[in-house]
This record gives structure tokens, sequence and C-alpha cells, in this order.
């Protein structure tokens, strides 16, 4: 988006993932979705640097906690919920308030396939996914009228860092030895370490760009965007399908 001539802030949780961003000439600033004063802060510094107005917001800050449902902690579920949640829609409140105030914006959500079926495995990042479109959804008829343009992106498998990330936090708060899923568990872990694409029909973060700028630059921009060939499939399959078909299939898939 720098490189197509929007002033962007980027915001990084630690200043050592600045450092590249800004040797590109983009603006950053720290933010952590799990801390309130984190959020006003980014806020405050993004208001003072656009000169008080926000034209969008890109939320795109989320992480995947593996892990079998019986294995994970409440404290697990939480962490899940502070991020992929609480924090994306505490900034994005804060982001509303200044649209009202200037009476345009755009606010696009990056959420997940597993946002509309579950996997096994993933059940803490399915509920968050889950529970943040349900949360769009209100928040798309509450806006209406308003000027302020809600959109969801729903990608499948991307590469990116995000089975890495995934299986720092699979290290952390996964007992896989104490577990009856132990032998699942050990599958998963080659599948998350595993270099380049994991899974078929994983496409470049760029596919998701080509969504966003649609999202950002029409004068009609879609509710839901969909990127990847399972998000399409799965999509059609949840609509035809009775529900233990559709459990089967995926089942016999992942």
């Amino acid at each position: 988006m720098h490189q197509r001539g929007y002033n962007v802030i980027a915001t990084v949780r630690k200043a050592e993932d600045a450092i590249l961003l800004q040797q590109l000439g983009i603006t950053t600033t720290l933010l952590d979705l799990d801390h309130s004063l984190s959020i006003q802060q980014a806020i405050n510094f993004s208001l003072d640097h656009f000169e008080g107005q926000i034209d969008a917001l890109f939320n795109n800050a989320a992480y995947g906690q593996p892990g079998a449902v019986e294995d994970l902690t409440r404290d697990v579920l939480r962490q899940q919920f502070e991020t992929n949640l609480f924090g994306t829609q505490e900034l994005s409140n804060l982001v509303i308030s200044q649209m009202r105030k200037q009476g345009h914006g755009r606010i696009i959500y990056n959420s997940s396939v597993l946002g509309l079926v579950s996997m096994s495995f993933r059940g803490a990042y399915n509920a968050s996914k889950f529970a943040l479109e349900g949360l769009i959804d209100t928040l798309r008829l509450e806006l209406y009228d308003s000027n302020i343009h809600i959109s969801l992106i729903e990608p499948g498998p991307i590469l990116s860092d995000f089975r890495k990330n995934s299986f720092e936090k699979y290290q952390q708060n996964i007992n896989r030895d104490q577990s009856v899923h132990k032998e699942i568990y050990l599958a998963m872990e080659q599948r998350l370490t595993k270099q380049g694409a994991a899974v078929p029909f994983t496409l470049p973060a760029d596919t998701v760009v080509k969504k966003l700028i649609h999202a950002l630059e029409s004068k009609r921009p879609k509710i839901r965007y969909y990127v990847t060939f399972p998000t399409y499939l799965f999509t059609f399959l949840k609509r035809i399908l009775p529900h233990r078909w559709l459990d089967y299939i995926i089942i016999k898939i992942q």
C-alpha cells in the first residue's frame, strides 16, 4: 500500500521488527493488541501523524493457537481472544469514533476460512474467527448509512510466518506427552515446522493485497472477499451439504 501511494503507518509489537519497514520509508509505531494502553498510544500517534484523520484501518494482527479443545486451558483461550478479538475491536472502535467525526472511513478485517468452517486441533483460532465474524456482521448493520464501510477478507492457506508463530504457541501452551492426542501432535509438529507451503492451494500474500485494494478503492466494497480455492470450496459446501456430510469431508482431508 505504501508503494501504491498510501500514507501508511505499519504497526509492530517489537521495535526490531520496525527496522526493515523504516528502511523502506514506511512509518511505524508499536502496537500490542493485548494491552489497552498500547492501543491508545498507537491511535494517538496515528492521529498526530495524519493530522487528525484516519481514512482506513486494516486489521491484520492475529495468531493461531494449535491444540485439541480439551487441552486448552482457560488462560490459553483468553490469550487467543485478547489478540484476535478483544484487542482488534478495541482498536477498531477508537478508529470508528474518529471516522464518525470526519464522516467517512473503511475498516477491513483479515479473517479466515476458519471463520466459516472449523477444523480439528484449531479450536481456539476457529472460535476467535467465528466470534470476530459475528461481531463484524453486527457492526456492519450498526454502521449502515454512516459512510463507514466494513469488509471481511477470508483467506485459506497463505505463505507467511503464521505456522512459525503457531508452533511457538504450541510449544508454550500444549503438553504433548500428557495428551491423549500425542500421536496427532507429532504429525502436527511436522506440518507446523515444514518449510514453504504445507498444504495444497497455498497462495502468496499478494493475493490478499489484491482484495485489500478493492476493499479500499471500490465505490461499492464487498462485504466478504474470499481468497484461495479452499475458501470458495468450503463456502459452497457449507451452503449445500448436511452438517454430518461436511464434517466427514473435513475429517478426511485435514
